[in-house]
């Protein structure tokens, strides 16, 4: 075989692994019920926040713990564990994307999405994407 040949079967190897890996570790837009049907899966689940309920953020006893309350668009409300710190300004924010999964009755978020109004943009919207240490634990 020449190399050419060599390269472009590598090539198209690389490629396909790589979508492969996408396609599967790739999450999907659910609602908390269907999070629950499938604890282990991850999900990006849309909702907004419950301002009735109170957050819980207390960066003296572990600053990598932050709790909230969700409600999705089938009106159905998580507790939302965040292994991180609370975004600024996040009770400000109109609507939240979580990405994580769930364990037992509680949402454990690895990813926060917020969209909250902008001050560079004269008011219209803006989207704030928080991640969580990968080092800290619940």
């Amino acid at each position: 075989m020449k190399k050419g040949h060599i390269v472009a079967i590598v090539i198209i190897a690389v490629a396909i692994g790589m979508i492969i890996s996408t396609f599967l570790d790739s999450s999907t837009y659910a609602t908390f019920e269907e999070a629950m049907e499938q604890p282990g899966k991850e999900f990006h689940v849309s909702g907004k926040l419950n301002l009735q309920k109170d957050m819980v953020y207390n960066p003296e006893q572990n600053a990598n713990l932050f709790s909230f309350y969700l409600v999705d668009s089938e009106g159905l409300e998580k507790k939302v564990m965040f292994n991180g710190s609370k975004p600024q300004d996040f009770e400000r924010s109109e609507s939240v994307v979580i990405t994580g999964k769930m364990k037992g009755d509680a949402f454990l978020a690895d990813k926060i999405l917020m969209k909250c109004p902008s001050k560079y943009n004269d008011g219209k919207e803006g989207l704030k994407e928080f991640k969580s240490d990968p080092s800290a634990s619940l």
